[in-house]
């Protein structure tokens, strides 16, 4: 058992999907502040705004898979190129088109959410329930974002 009561080889195999989430979480926050910067057209300011508030929120969840792979006792993954490497979710370069941009982010989103659910599975094995309780919180907002989203693309 490691220092929070969890298996050793259980809380590593949750460290390495947690890692393999916390890359495509950084894939996909370069590229909704990619569309943050680069986005035209009629639905500017509004879309602007939300790309803005989409990206500190995936940076706070950056920072809180890092952690929780540390909390595990493991090494959170670090670099852009193993983020890259190990990304299901790819880079969107030179995007401008507001369309595109959420279509984008909603492929992103259904990603992260089969990742989520697949954790907590893992977790609930593992009797991991800080992790669990974070892919819960996770999906739930992720749901409704996703709701939106489709909403504004009709």
């Amino acid at each position: 058992m490691n220092r929070i009561g969890l298996d050793k080889k259980k809380a590593k195999k949750l460290a390495v999907e947690l890692n393999d989430l916390l890359s495509n979480y950084q894939v996909f926050y370069m590229n909704v502040r990619s569309f943050h910067w680069n986005i035209k057209g009629a639905k500017f300011f509004e879309l602007h705004l939300k790309f803005e508030e989409l990206y500190n929120d995936l940076l706070l969840k950056v920072d809180e898979l890092a952690e929780r792979v540390l909390t595990l006792g493991e090494t959170p993954t670090h670099c852009f190129t193993d983020y890259i490497k190990q990304s299901s979710i790819k880079e969107v370069k030179n995007v401008s088109d507001g369309t595109k941009c959420v279509a984008s982010i909603l492929d992103s989103f259904e990603t992260l959410i089969k990742k989520q659910r697949a954790l907590l599975d893992l977790s609930e094995a593992a009797n991991d329930e800080g992790t669990n309780a974070l892919m819960s919180d996770y999906i739930r907002e992720q749901e409704k974002l996703v709701w939106m989203y489709t909403s504004f693309l009709g």
